[in-house]
């Protein structure tokens, strides 16, 4: 139980697999069997629209626990999350940050910059306050809880936002992050370029009548930590919404639960889907692959290992319909145009 509360932990929707690894990953897929694929369908570029020169403060928004925060100015942002680091960045704010947590890894030249106020989940409140923060915003959970008590007792304005698991997260989360920064109009932009990438996604979905392919993703940490992700995760929205089959979900599986030999034998997967810095932790596919079971499943038999930068495939935020645009093609080869 213990194991699989770390898991939980470390995995949140802000899962920056590269913070734990040090590194910072690139943003596109890869397609980690050893044989050539043709190149995916370019999607259809969506220019982002102009957003606003400066927030309209000051505002006064409700937490995730309807608890009323006033903020009346956002020249000092210290980001609690990895995807609110982003989404920050996205409203064109990113200027305005000060500090940012562990798991913020995009966009990695602005994020290099900036002072590291610890894990999302291990925050510590003496590096936050020296930073001199006008406003602290992050999602629940972020904490620990005494941090948070004790920045909001310093008269800082905190704002922690929901962290739902569903496809309308990335939408529920700009809107209240920008809405929090007195930035609601260009909130509603960036929804827009977010909306219309999930529809190429579900368009170009719509285009192959092949069978739902079988995807277990792991969550892993070489030897140490190894668990499957089910139903009411991140990775559950993702592989649906690129219209594969969680054969964790299939299996009963609710949020995490550690990886075992009979799960694997049980669900059978045609594809394996992890994080980036989870495959290099157990040195590469023939290291993953010599997890026991996995090397006697249709992905392991025909390598099919899709591994992408955490952050993006799993962080649930602006970029989550251009991941899944980047995922249709690895779940979906038909989908994929010969190379010229």
């Amino acid at each position: 139980m213990k194991a699989i509360v770390i898991v939980l932990l470390l995995f949140s929707l802000s899962v920056g697999g590269s913070a734990c690894s040090g590194t910072s990953e690139a943003t596109a897929p890869s397609l980690m069997a050893d044989r050539n694929v043709p190149s995916p369908v370019p999607p259809s570029p969506v220019s982002p629209a102009p957003v606003p020169l400066a927030p309209q403060l000051p505002v006064t928004v409700s937490d995730y626990e309807d608890n009323p925060v006033t903020v009346t100015s956002a020249e000092r942002i210290v980001a609690l999350n990895g995807d609110i680091t982003e989404i920050v960045v996205a409203l064109g704010l990113g200027a305005n940050l000060v500090g940012v947590d562990l798991s913020a890894t995009y966009p990695p030249e602005l994020v290099a910059t900036l002072p590291r106020i610890g894990y999302q989940y291990n925050l510590n409140a003496e590096g936050i306050l020296g930073l001199n923060p006008s406003v602290v915003i992050g999602k629940e959970g972020a904490g620990p809880p005494e941090v948070i008590s004790q920045l909001r007792a310093a008269g800082i304005p905190v704002v922690l936002v929901g962290d739902p698991q569903d496809i309308g997260a990335p939408a529920t989360k700009i809107r209240a992050v920008a809405d929090a920064l007195g930035m609601g109009d260009a909130g509603e932009q960036l929804v827009a370029t977010l909306e219309a990438d999930l529809a190429l996604a579900q368009a170009q979905l719509a285009k192959t009548t092949a069978p739902a392919p079988r995807v277990l993703f792991l969550y892993l940490r070489g030897t140490t930590t190894q668990a499957v992700a089910g139903s009411d995760t991140a990775a559950d929205t993702m592989i649906t919404a690129a219209g594969g089959i969680n054969v964790a979900t299939e299996q009963g599986i609710e949020g995490f639960e550690m990886l075992s030999p009979e799960l694997v034998a049980l669900a059978q997967p045609d594809v394996i889907l992890l994080m980036e810095s989870g495959l290099q932790s157990m040195g590469g596919v023939k290291g993953l692959l010599a997890i026991p079971g996995l090397a006697d499943t249709p992905a392991g038999q025909a390598q099919r290992v899709v591994a992408m930068d955490g952050l993006y495939l799993v962080g649930l935020g602006p970029r989550t319909g251009k991941a899944i645009l980047d995922l249709l093609p690895q779940l979906h080869p038909e989908l994929m145009e010969p190379r010229p």
